[in-house]
């Protein structure tokens, strides 16, 4: 008696049509992004003394210098009723940590993946929606000392934390569409990352991370508001420690701005996989 067994063959010269194809890979190996997701965080922090804890311990380290070096440059700076340190850490976390590590580990996922893609029929984009999804939760989890910071210094933690969802998906929804983006070329062009790397520190300074910008003349904030991630700090703060909704407009432009790169950068990525699957 012989029995046979049906498996999930996936051909990666198969016909794909953009979007439909990548969410149906994406929900057929969902317990595979699980299981990828928490692989990254094991192996991040298994040879690490304190583990999962520099994951906490980082962004305040980064803050506590650029804190010695800004606190006195901005002393006098309007950062409203929250102290420069909680406005700091908030700017360190939410572009530095979730914005650019999650861009860059995005865009390197096919390169850093060779050698799994080269034994197991894996769909590229789970491979780079995993790595989105665990800057992402290291991000959540380096929200912890932030919330402390906050008790300790008497801002409190209002009740708005509860929507800080909505940001946080907009957010992992830009960084895994450019991310996907940046990913085809730069399996084509490997200076692609390093390029992309300058213009993520740029963004760094770019948007009001680590001063207020109540400090930039009248003439050149509309040059920094027209920056997207100016909406997606804004509502971030808003929502994590100030107690109240951004304009409207800062969440109409957050939002479309991240379905227009998430949905732009999987149509790339699909469009061009035959393709990227040849330099792999």
């Amino acid at each position: 008696m012989t029995t046979t067994a049906s498996h999930r063959v996936y051909d990666s010269a198969a016909k794909r049509t953009p979007l439909v194809s990548d969410f149906r890979n994406l929900y057929a190996h969902r317990k595979l992004i699980r299981l990828l997701v928490t692989r990254d965080l094991t192996i991040r922090y298994k040879r690490s003394v304190l583990g999962i804890w520099w994951t906490l311990l980082n962004p305040i380290l980064t803050t506590a210098v650029m804190w010695v070096i800004f606190s006195q440059v901005f002393k006098r700076a309007d950062t409203g009723d929250v102290p420069f340190i909680i406005y700091l850490l908030s700017g360190v976390l939410f572009i530095s940590v979730f914005f650019a590590q999650g861009l860059l580990a995005t865009g390197s996922s096919l390169l850093n993946s060779r050698a799994i893609l080269s034994k197991i029929p894996v769909p590229g984009e789970v491979l780079a929606v995993t790595a989105a999804l665990a800057v992402a939760l290291n991000f959540v989890l380096a929200l912890v000392p932030m919330f402390a910071l906050q008790l300790i210094l008497g801002v409190g933690i209002p009740w708005t934390v509860l929507l800080l969802p909505i940001p946080i998906l907009a957010m992992l929804l830009l960084v895994t569409g450019l991310g996907m983006a940046v990913a085809s070329a730069a399996v084509h062009f490997y200076d692609t990352l390093d390029f992309v790397s300058f213009l993520v520190q740029l963004s760094v300074w770019a948007v009001p991370t680590f001063y207020p910008i109540g400090m930039v003349p009248d003439t050149f904030q509309i040059l920094i508001k027209i920056n997207p991630l100016f909406s997606f700090l804004t509502v971030f703060r808003g929502f994590a420690y100030g107690g109240e909704f951004a304009p409207l407009w800062n969440f109409a432009y957050m939002g479309g701005f991240a379905l227009v790169a998430f949905v732009g950068g999987i149509w790339i990525f699909s469009s061009s996989w035959r393709r990227l699957v040849a330099y792999l």
